[in-house]
């Protein structure tokens, strides 16, 4: 954007009004969802057309009572998403409302405040001390010193003299300025960060996975029914009789409950977290974090405390370190917000050398030009001259600065700090005193986290707005390693990401192109940060983690939001994740056996005795028996897995026949018994396989929840309570004959005694497969 400039004196009211229509209003443009389009949004996609699709087949066929039941599921699933869902635009929203400011504008010659969203390049506007930057602007005369940290991230003010910029968000420290605005709403830093957050978006692995089950399981079941009408074409039987069995067998290859499923074990996990210091805004995100395989860390108040502290004293001239530190105090202002006054007047109270400041008879405040502030102090009859600042400028004010004072300062540059010197004397003749190193250390569990992290088989990756020596210091702190880039490096073809664990003097542009690269690289990311220059970066991660001081533009914009210090509750997240993919892991495995076990029976019974071998409405309601009996998994107790999990759908396939197989030869022996020794009739025998299905799905639950025998561990109250009640109602129901033709308790009694030793033997048989793939 071309940076028009306007006169001292400021834009004419006509001159301002051509910009506006020119530029736009100062602000980010909103975008709004209807709630109601929000909620078709869940009624589209793989799993509703397959239902949708069925369901309007079933009402031209006449199967009203089927369709009714399929169009419920497909309903329940629509609301429980869309109730899940709401959080779309709360970043942009939390930008925009820090646009929403006033400011001192100079129009037609006359000073006027105005909103800020008037504001147009060329405008001439007013800052002091305390304001937050309205737009981005060039500095014409005065002096600022602003705190830009949540947009670049550096933990220090920095200081903006006449001709220097500063950015829309920025705070004004210290100082008053006139300023010429140079770029107005979506074209200024902040407004740019705005933007990269609307557009950040990247596919949730959570969509991939539940559609790559379900096309598994539909091709599955098509080739099933394809075989079926091609039996029925060869026998002649009659097109209307056999296709609501074809449509029946689709329907119950479609895992109607896995999207509801997810939903409720995240949702318990989140509740969970709740409970250990962390708060879930994206529901996806807690399965998203089991496959987690770098997290990408800013450094500033994440990695580090974001606070100030002195980390070195070095006396000079001075005798010892605590007069050093008294004399830098001295030249402090106690009643300042100042992060490098309140770090050394902390370390001076906690060394017991805390001036008395009544015997102060002058303060001169830090000034950006001469870089230092200075202090007169009455001392028994002696009028004690304190200052500190910049080391060359106090270096410049003394008598006897040493030689060696350049090496000094590179040296503990080099090592990531931020360099004071002090110099005290008595009327205006000053003495060197020597100089006191400031840094904003790592949180003390960084660098435990770091390595705990590392062993689960997570990357760590810090990003930063910091200089390149300040960087590396961080990370030599916390073991991540001095293999060290800065932003240039993301361009240059010889480098690729994986050569650097840091990233330093990065811009919210190059953090969002680090975890899209990444991506694209086919990694699952999780993008840690505070500020609003880290937003952009953690609304496009799939694991956007905010932490507890962040601004609330970046916790909008992210996941995750700790509400503790520090990172350890990280470690909490990705242990919570990876127990939900383990019931997940259950369920889809319990799918994928009972979609092969259900479609196999359906079609080799027609095939070997000519003659449905259950209804389907009978197979409708074993839909709600097993599949959203198997939603208490969401509840299961799981051990966590100690390296990244990924969805591995043709994996599961081969285990999950091989325990399918001799379930088939199961349920065909006890529809046999049940056929030739206990004499049933056809829709008895329905009936008894209705049942033995039952039975079935509810014993390869506990079968596939466990990598070793299913005894080893307890499962949940939820999930034996539900699985006694489906058996228990499923029993009723068979021997009452509700929805079906009754048969003897003989019967289901067999059923059920069958089942449950078959289970107990094709336990070993599952110890042994699990053993040798490693699904777990």
């Amino acid at each position: 954007m071309t940076q028009p400039t306007g006169s001292v004196s400021g834009l004419s009211t006509a001159e301002a009004a051509a910009r506006l229509k020119q530029y736009g209003p100062n602000a980010i443009p909103e975008t709004k969802t209807h709630p109601f389009l929000a909620f078709l949004k869940f009624l589209w996609g793989p799993i509703p057309w397959l239902l949708e699709i069925t369901v309007i087949l079933q009402l031209l066929l006449g199967k009203t009572a089927e369709a009714i039941i399929i169009a419920l599921l497909l309903l329940f699933n629509a609301a429980f998403s869309a109730i899940q869902a709401k959080r779309s635009s709360d970043a942009l929203a939390l930008l925009r409302q820090h646009l929403k400011l006033t400011a001192r504008v100079q129009r037609d010659g006359n000073w006027i405040v105005l909103p800020s969203d008037q504001l147009v390049p060329g405008d001439v506007i007013h800052i002091r001390m305390g304001d937050l930057l309205p737009a981005d602007v060039q500095l014409l005369d005065g002096d600022l010193l602003i705190d830009q940290s949540v947009l670049t991230g550096e933990a220090l003010p920095v200081e903006v003299s006449g001709g220097g910029n500063g950015y829309a968000g920025a705070v004004v420290k210290h100082g008053e300025a006139t300023a010429t605005v140079t770029a107005t709403g979506t074209h200024t830093r902040f407004g740019r960060t705005a933007e990269l957050v609307r557009q950040a978006h990247t596919a949730s692995n959570l969509e991939k996975v539940i559609f790559s089950i379900t096309r598994a399981l539909v091709i599955l079941a098509a080739l099933l029914a394809i075989g079926i009408m091609v039996y029925a074409l060869l026998h002649q039987t009659p097109l209307l009789q056999i296709l609501p069995f074809a449509l029946i067998l689709l329907v119950a290859a479609v895992p109607a409950a896995l999207p509801a499923t997810f939903a409720i074990a995240t949702a318990l996990g989140a509740q969970e977290l709740s409970h250990k210091g962390v708060l879930v805004t994206n529901l996806t995100a807690i399965e998203e974090a089991a496959g987690m395989d770098v997290l990408c860390s800013d450094k500033t108040g994440t990695i580090t405390q974001n606070q100030l502290g002195v980390a070195q004293l070095r006396p000079d001239q001075t005798p010892t370190e605590e007069a050093l530190l008294q004399f830098a105090a001295m030249a402090c202002d106690p009643s300042t917000q100042d992060p490098i006054d309140l770090a050394i007047l902390k370390r001076a109270e906690e060394r017991k050398v805390l001036p008395d400041f009544s015997l102060r008879t002058q303060f001169l405040p830090f000034d950006p030009e001469t870089k230092r502030s200075e202090a007169y102090f009455n001392q028994n009859n002696t009028l004690l001259h304190v200052a500190k600042g910049a080391p060359h400028a106090i270096a410049a004010i003394c008598q006897d600065a040493p030689a060696t004072l350049d090496a000094e300062v590179d040296a503990l540059a080099a090592q990531g700090y931020r360099v004071l010197g002090v110099a005290h004397g008595e009327g205006q003749t000053l003495q060197w005193s020597g100089l006191v190193s400031l840094q904003d250390p790592p949180r003390p569990d960084s660098a435990e986290l770091i390595h705990q992290l590392r062993d689960w088989g997570i990357r760590i990756v810090m990003i930063t707005g910091d200089g390149l020596p300040t960087a590396q210091a961080v990370a030599r702190q916390v073991g991540l390693g001095d293999r060290a880039c800065t932003a240039q490096a993301l361009t240059a073809s010889n480098t690729t990401l994986s050569d650097c664990d840091v990233f330093a003097e990065v811009l919210p542009e190059h953090k969002y192109a680090i975890v899209q690269t990444l991506q694209k690289q086919g990694h699952i990311v999780g993008m840690t940060g505070d500020g609003v220059n880290d937003a952009p970066a953690l609304h496009q991660a799939q694991v956007g983690v905010a932490v507890a001081n962040a601004t609330d533009v970046a916790k909008a914009a992210a996941s995750l939001v700790l509400t503790t210090p520090g990172l350890e509750n990280i470690r909490t997240a990705v242990e919570v994740s990876r127990q939900i993919y383990q019931r997940m892991l259950t369920y889809t495995l319990n799918k994928i056996i009972k979609t092969i076990l259900l479609g196999l029976f359906l079609s080799l019974g027609l095939l070997l005795t000519g003659e449905m071998v259950i209804t389907p409405l009978l197979v409708v309601l074993l839909m709600f028996a097993n599949d959203f009996a198997t939603m208490s998994i969401a509840t299961d107790r799981v051990r966590a897995s100690d390296k990244p999990n990924r969805w591995q759908i043709p994996a599961m396939v081969i285990p999950s026949l091989a325990l399918a197989l001799p379930l088939l030869m199961l349920v065909f022996g006890i529809y046999w018994f049940g056929r030739n020794l206990l004499h049933l009739s056809v829709a008895q025998q329905q009936t008894l396989s209705f049942i033995t299905l039952v039975f079935v799905g509810q014993g390869v639950i506990y079968l596939m929840r466990e990598q070793g025998h299913f005894w080893a561990s307890r499962p949940s109250n939820w999930m034996m309570i539900i699985s006694a009640l489906v058996l228990v109602i499923g029993s009723l129901m068979a021997l009452l004959g509700v929805f079906m033709q009754a048969i003897p308790l003989a019967a289901v009694a067999t059923a059920f005694l069958g089942v449950g030793g078959a289970l107990v033997l094709l336990d070993f048989l599952k110890v042994w497969i699990f053993g040798r793939l490693r699904l777990r």
